[in-house]
């Protein structure tokens, strides 16, 4: 091979590491930056909502904070991606983060958010000054079976095909049974159904098979910042497993709403919010 075409390959293998990094760095989710203060929150909504379930927690947090409110690819009308992965998710968030230079930022994330918020600064201890998990545990799957073992090689092509199958009305009619678990006013109710109806269906089914094989039980011990858990009252009945779902995560304080579903943030906002401005504190 000539010297010519050798730097045509060289030239060739460059480009495509190029184009493989700006691939894996594409951030596809939605991101609203509202604030100019000198600490920065990134917040991380759950399974199907929209960031916009953050939207009274900014407000009442103030001026003295840059906020990053996501919405992830595929949920409440964003576009999705193809084959989202939960660790997809953690990475493009991490990269944002690195990208933008934002320092020191702060996480709260909800559900699945909390989750993600968790494994962010298990996998970055350095980058990340608190986090906030609001009623979300390292491994859900754990509670109904504590042997639980994740699953490297999890095919989730079922569970998508199975929900692409339900029609839209069946579709409807399960997750406005389940939104009534979820959180007590009707009206919110509605607001977390309209963004699930939005949600794209793949992507729903996927995260969700994808999401339930998550088990950061170990790797919280990685984590050095401060942080906050915040509870639903329902887990008060289970204490002992939760606490052991959390024994690894130095350094935090858990706590269990009086009187919450799933959505503490809008069932439990005195209370939220008081637990929240304490910390930042």
């Amino acid at each position: 091979m000539n010297l010519k075409n050798i730097t045509l390959t060289l030239v060739a293998i460059i480009a495509s590491f190029s184009i493989a990094f700006s691939q894996s760095a594409e951030v596809l989710f939605k991101v609203e930056k509202n604030g100019n203060g000198k600490e920065n929150i990134i917040f991380i909504p759950g399974f199907a909502s929209s960031g916009d379930v953050w939207k009274e927690t900014v407000e009442k947090l103030g001026d003295k904070y840059t906020s990053y409110i996501l919405t992830m690819p595929g949920f409440a009308g964003v576009p999705a991606q193809s084959d989202p992965t939960f660790n997809d998710w953690r990475n493009q968030i991490i990269n944002y983060i690195k990208e933008q230079k934002i320092e020191n930022p702060i996480l709260i994330g909800h559900s699945m958010g909390g989750v993600m918020a968790m494994d962010i600064a298990s996998n970055e201890p350095k980058l990340i000054a608190k986090i906030i998990v609001v009623d979300a545990l390292p491994c859900l799957a754990a509670l109904s079976d504590p042997n639980f073992k994740s699953n490297p090689n999890l095919d989730c092509s079922t569970m998508v095909q199975q929900f692409n199958t339900i029609t839209e009305e069946q579709f409807t009619a399960m997750q406005k049974q389940t939104m009534a678990t979820l959180v007590t006013d009707p009206n919110d109710q509605k607001l977390l159904l309209d963004w699930s109806l939005k949600s794209d269906r793949p992507t729903f089914a996927k995260m969700f098979c994808d999401f339930t094989n998550v088990d950061l039980r170990e790797s919280v011990k990685t984590i050095n910042c401060p942080s906050l858990v915040l509870l639903n009252s329902q887990f008060t009945q289970i204490k002992p497993a939760i606490e052991q779902q959390y024994a690894n995560l130095k350094n935090a304080d858990i706590e269990y709403a009086d009187n919450s579903l799933h959505f503490i943030m809008l069932d439990a906002k005195d209370w939220y919010f008081e637990k929240i401005q304490n910390f930042l504190k």
